[in-house]
């Protein structure tokens, strides 16, 4: 499904991942995720649904990134965050 913010997130693919761009965005589940909650957040509070999902997704990714998980490339080697930093940060 497409809305306001699936140009943004293929330019962000497509700035990092260049030809493969279009084949992440249709094969990532979490990438269409994303797309599928930003859908209503152009629209009135009243119609956007509540994006702490989203903003849990971030903290995760945060986490993930400061540890370096990013550059060695072993994700079952990532102990996870602990759950009441995301959870303090988000609220």
């Amino acid at each position: 499904m497409e809305n306001i913010f699936t140009a943004n997130i293929k330019s962000i693919l497509k700035k990092h991942f260049g030809k493969t761009a279009d084949d992440i965005f249709e094969k990532s589940q979490l990438i269409q995720y994303i797309n599928e909650k930003t859908r209503s957040a152009n629209k009135g509070s009243k119609a956007r649904s509540s994006f702490a999902n989203l903003y849990s997704i971030y903290v995760i990714i945060e986490d993930y990134i400061a540890k370096g998980y990013d550059k060695k490339g072993d994700y079952s080697n990532y102990e996870g965050a602990l759950f009441n930093k995301p959870f303090t940060k988000q609220s």
